[in-house]
């Protein structure tokens, strides 16, 4: 054996490495933030109602269409609203607004199938939830390529074994090995079956919706689904200013059944809605509270999320763009509106444009997640995996990313203020001119004291070239496989798996293949 300081130190067991198995053995993270670290107010009440105004006048005077939904337009046209040809919808100012205040709730609890996974959306409550929607999905060893059902339940395994996840999420990654009329029933399966976290359905179409919720009920009873919220819905709107009809039966499945729909406009400064920040704001605002207001027009009471995914683009090449400040703005203004307006909000998270899991992947990211986080969002999406803009899901970034998600945790507890926290004692030990690393305050607060980036590298650099010089993707690589090595699934209920997968083999047997 060489008595060389290096293979010393190949041989030592790093105080990084004894963190991270001491923090393995703890419990997991809890089952969402509660805050305490105060939202960030930037515009006066005079600004707010400016916004509202602009978007009161966009409902009114432009009108939003709802194409191909005409009980969609008849809900509109009993509550007060005027219908110019067959799809316009002009409602009166404010009347969207009173709408929603009058009956949505101001909070909810997602339920999930482990009660000590049940979520608090709204109020002080923040969930966070992986990223939703891509078509590929890329890793170190493989590359890009699109997505597969196993890749489907590998990242709800990854979600379900995140401490700083809440949330088994919705659509992680397309599985486009199965045919696009079935998929969803897998997808719904997949987070019933591999996972006891909350999660979220189809939106693709009514019928799909109806589907998730027949699962859930299926998972849950059929009583404890009327009475409970149990599943989300992300439906976006075509901006500007149309609601295509199938989304909007998508809402009203939703919401007729007690369960929540969230509603986004997606809108990218210069393309969906102006290049001005106020403008795109007060649309996208306008867009959100008419889609709202739809879901308790539908059923009033039953709890909605009002979504903001504003976001800006290059306007030399056309391409989103993420972690610009223009929508950094927009984040902390709708907060504010979504708490003037009393109902749950949703921000995108680690968001990004970049191709690979690099620098630009982290600035975009931080400058995206951050604002979401001040701006007291109560969902946010998106939060781990996302790279291209949303059509990948990155196994090394989902790792990353919740390693970030971590700190939040921290962030949104503040600062205590306790006899501990001041740490008198310690400074009666330690006296002037020494320092504090062996007190015993040190000492009983060594593990909590700062919040530990699991797969930050913080060693020297002799230390760090004696473990192999690996930058965070290599060592994002081998904590996601050893996540995946290491789980076990939930125990769920065999009669009610069986029926699950009665329900799904029924479902594919009366549907012929739709591959387009």
């Amino acid at each position: 054996m060489s008595d060389s300081p290096t293979a010393a130190r190949k041989g030592r067991v790093s105080a990084r490495d004894t963190r991270r198995a001491q923090r393995a053995a703890r419990p997991a993270g809890p089952a969402y933030i509660t805050r305490v670290l105060p939202p960030c107010e930037l515009l006066s009440a005079e600004g707010l109602e400016s916004i509202e105004r602009h978007a009161d006048r966009l409902l009114e005077e432009i009108g939003l269409e709802i194409r191909g939904d005409a009980q969609a337009i008849q809900l509109w046209r009993q509550a007060g609203a005027s219908i110019a040809g067959e799809w316009r919808v002009h409602v009166p100012a404010g009347l969207a607004r009173e709408i929603v205040r009058r009956s949505a709730p101001r909070e909810f609890v997602q339920h999930a199938r482990n009660p000590a996974h049940n979520v608090r959306i709204g109020g002080a409550g923040t969930v966070l939830a992986p990223s939703y929607g891509s078509p590929f999905v890329s890793d170190l060893d493989r590359g890009r390529r699109y997505g597969t059902l196993e890749d489907f339940k590998n990242f709800v395994k990854l979600a379900y074994l995140a401490p700083w996840l809440h949330h088994s999420g919705g659509t992680v990654c397309e599985p486009v090995d199965v045919p696009v009329n079935k998929r969803h029933l897998d997808m719904v399966y997949a987070h019933m079956r591999w996972s006891d976290k909350p999660f979220m359905g189809a939106v693709t179409s009514a019928a799909r919706a109806a589907d998730s919720i027949e699962m859930c009920r299926v998972l849950f009873g059929t009583e404890f689904v009327a009475e409970h919220c149990v599943i989300l819905g992300n439906v976006n709107v075509n901006s500007p200013l149309v609601l295509d009809g199938e989304a909007s039966r998508v809402i009203r499945t939703y919401a007729a059944a007690n369960q929540a729909p969230v509603c986004v406009p997606f809108i990218l400064g210069g393309a969906m809605g102006p290049v001005t920040t106020a403008g795109a704001l007060a649309q996208c605002f306008a867009e959100a509270v008419f889609c709202v207001a739809l879901a308790q027009l539908e059923r009033p009471g039953s709890p909605a999320i009002l979504g903001n995914f504003l976001s800006s683009m290059s306007l030399r090449s056309g391409a989103p763009t993420f972690g610009t400040p223009e929508p950094a703005l927009a984040y902390l203004v709708i907060g504010q509106l979504a708490r003037r307006l009393g109902v749950p909000l949703r921000c995108g998270g680690n968001l990004c444009a970049s191709k690979v899991a690099d620098a630009q992947a982290a600035y975009e990211s931080a400058n995206s997640m951050w604002p979401a986080f001040f701006a007291g969002a109560n969902f946010i999406l998106h939060s781990a995996g996302w790279l291209e803009g949303g059509l990948a899901m990155s196994y090394e970034k989902f790792v990353m990313d919740v390693d970030q998600c971590g700190a939040m945790h921290t962030l949104a507890r503040g600062m205590p203020l306790d006899e501990n926290a001041f740490a008198l004692d310690a400074f009666r030990e330690v006296g002037p001119g020494k320092h504090f690393l062996g007190s015993a305050h040190t000492l009983a607060n060594y593990e909590t004291a700062f919040y530990d980036f699991e797969l930050a590298d913080n060693n020297s650099f002799e230390q760090w070239s004696a473990e192999g010089s690996q930058d965070q993707l290599a060592r994002a690589n081998k904590k996601w496989k050893a996540m995946l090595a290491g789980y076990e699934a939930p125990a769920l209920d065999p009669s009610k798996d069986e029926q699950l997968r009665e329900y799904m083999a029924q479902r594919k047997a009366a549907l012929p293949d739709d591959v387009a």
